[in-house]
């Protein structure tokens, strides 16, 4: 190791080096109200809570909206975080949870629409190749899940939450997201078979 390396090391761990804390850290800065630790959760799963709620039919400009309001949600009840529990979990649960109540609302202003499905890639798609095509009939097989299935997939096999985190962000049992993927990836697989 350089004299150099040393110095930039030893100066991170002096002020801190937020960017590299894991989450129950950062959920225990954050309730003590560091603005840095806030800034690296923000800059951490901004993206992924925003892939989350497009992919459950939420516009792009909602989505965007609906994430500033779940990590303002966030910063204002920092003091009520549990440095024990899942702080990734409790920002999916507060997204969806808006996300619902937009559908919600939306719906209410206009009955006759639906609850909007996963996007079609496009026209002529699936002509392009066979990975292409197995893409097509992933996504179509994907909105096919039930609701709750399809949830429960989307945070557990596309964000990469732990079933614990998933149960906490829907308000299930880790036992009931657990018996949710293993159907999930039954059905999906099966919808699948004429790829292997």
């Amino acid at each position: 190791m350089t004299d150099v390396t040393l110095v930039l090391l030893l100066l991170l761990a002096r002020q801190g080096a937020v960017g590299v804390l894991d989450d129950a850290e950062l959920a225990r800065r954050i309730r003590e109200g560091d603005r840095q630790a806030f800034r690296c959760f923000f800059d951490r799963y901004h993206a992924f809570l925003l892939h989350y709620l497009e992919r459950m039919g939420v516009a792009p400009d909602v989505a965007e909206d609906l994430v500033q309001q779940a990590f303002l949600t966030i910063w204002e009840r920092r003091a009520q975080i549990d440095p024990g529990r899942s702080l990734r979990a409790f920002l999916f649960r507060i997204g969806h949870n808006r996300a619902l109540n937009h559908f919600r609302d939306t719906r209410r202003l206009s009955r006759e629409e639906e609850l909007p499905e996963l996007k079609d890639p496009g026209p002529g798609a699936d002509h392009c190749t066979e990975a292409a095509l197995l893409q097509v009939r992933l996504r179509e097989a994907i909105a096919r899940l039930p609701e709750r299935r399809r949830a429960v997939f989307e945070l557990c096999f596309l964000q990469e939450l732990t079933y614990r985190e998933a149960a906490e962000v829907l308000g299930i049992s880790p036992k009931t997201v657990e018996n949710q993927m293993a159907q999930a990836l039954r059905q999906l697989r099966e919808a699948l078979a004429d790829f292997r």
